[in-house]
């Protein structure tokens, strides 16, 4: 069996009734996915060509190549189908369960990317589909949600905390608990118990191993830098996984939101940064580093991007940054909706919230970056446009058209 832990991160800190389906899980990860046992990798890798669209691009931009001085790649992962690179790992999970003869998925969402990826892996492999989001979030991304439902997923919303990411974690292992004996959580990142964290992480370096043989063909060597946006983790450990051996520097761009001052009296951070300001706690299943007060009780976090907008993060990448290998940076609301647009009007490309965070740290720190960089372009924005509007009304965000036009949303 693979190992459970990270160094000191990881583990299987659940409740005693989801044991029986963490060790049903893990023996399926060892014999179909490391072991390739009735040929899973070889039906994944097929479908994921096939109905998923792979390979993606890795796209010279020459707008921010000339703008910054540098050679700047970007791998496409917004081409993938559904718009992101949830579906790699989404596909791979409903696929296993199928193996595992599972008839029923159930999955959490915050942007609705890993939702939408969730439910058109269900309707490509004819599984039931159940997708947890909060409230709020289903408030912030109702494109997302019609795309849900359209594939014959059932949505529903969580009221409880403030309606995010984390609740809608919660949620969804709630019901895998009573439920375990047809259903398998598809987890969307690599956070939660053993085996999830590795699993997700090898459904999602499919990013990096073909970023590396990409940059090599185009440029004959490796990048000096890949950036990336992290919240739980898995566009990061995608893009990073291939190049940890290699002398090339890694960026994790967290969610600095509004700031990195932390109210721990009224039990909010203003922001998602848990690589950069959090603690060693447990979180969902896992021991990582979160966002947790003196206490150890868990903080709200906040983002401009959803998808970000979580109190913990993966525990490989804690180790990661621990051993010095990551390196974790975080850019606020301001300079991620700057960056939405700049990179619009720049390359013709609208991307995700979440990824306009590692564009605004290319635009802040690039003359630090190398000669050849790699921004891993996870999710497209077309998701965001709502949220973009109504935030960037509310802003003197540089370089953002009249918005006065959009008054009232879409």
């Amino acid at each position: 069996m693979s190992q459970s832990k990270f160094g000191r991160y990881g583990g299987q800190y659940v409740p005693e009734a989801l044991m029986p389906a963490i060790e049903e899980l893990e023996d399926a990860y060892q014999r179909y996915v490391l072991e390739n046992e009735e040929g899973f990798v070889d039906d994944f890798r097929a479908r994921l060509r096939d109905f998923g669209g792979r390979p993606t691009p890795l796209q010279h931009a020459e707008a921010l190549s000339a703008r910054y001085d540098r050679e700047v790649y970007l791998k496409r992962e917004d081409l993938l189908h559904g718009g992101a690179h949830k579906l790699n790992n989404a596909l791979g999970q409903a696929l296993l369960a199928k193996y595992m003869g599972k008839e029923r998925i159930i999955a959490e969402t915050g942007a609705g990317q890993h939702g939408t990826a969730t439910a058109m892996a269900c309707a490509h492999l004819g599984l039931d589909c159940e997708i947890y989001m909060g409230e709020r979030d289903i408030n912030r991304q109702r494109p997302n949600v019609f795309r849900m439902r359209l594939n014959g997923a059932e949505v529903n919303p969580v009221t409880t905390g403030r309606g995010t990411l984390k609740e809608a974690i919660s949620e969804t292992m709630r019901d895998w608990a009573t439920s375990v004996e047809d259903t398998h959580y598809v987890i969307g990142s690599v956070v939660g118990p053993h085996p999830f964290p590795r699993m997700v992480r090898d459904f999602q370096a499919v990013i990096s191993e073909e970023a590396r043989d990409q940059v090599i063909e185009k440029t004959g060597g490796l990048p000096d830098s890949v950036l990336a946006c992290a919240g739980g983790g898995s566009n990061t450990m995608g893009a990073f996984h291939e190049f940890t051996g290699d002398d090339t520097d890694l960026y994790a761009v967290e969610a600095g939101g509004s700031s990195l001052e932390v109210d721990e009296e009224g039990g909010v951070a203003p922001n998602s940064a848990s690589l950069s300001t959090g603690s060693e706690g447990v979180l969902h299943g896992a021991r990582t580093k979160l966002l947790q007060d003196s206490d150890g009780q868990i903080m709200e976090s906040h983002s401009v991007s959803s998808g970000l907008d979580y109190a913990g993060v993966g525990p490989e990448l804690a180790h990661l940054v621990d051993e010095g290998r990551v390196t974790p940076v975080n850019v606020d609301d301001d300079g991620a909706l700057e960056s939405f647009h700049r990179l619009s009007q720049l390359e013709g490309i609208i991307p995700a919230l979440e990824t306009a965070h590692a564009f605004a740290f290319l635009e802040e720190e690039y003359e630090d970056l190398g000669e050849i960089v790699i921004v891993n372009v996870s999710g497209r924005g077309d998701k965001d446009l709502e949220s973009v509007i109504e935030e960037t009304a509310e802003r003197d965000i540089e370089g953002a058209p009249d918005m006065d036009v959009f008054q009232g949303g879409l």
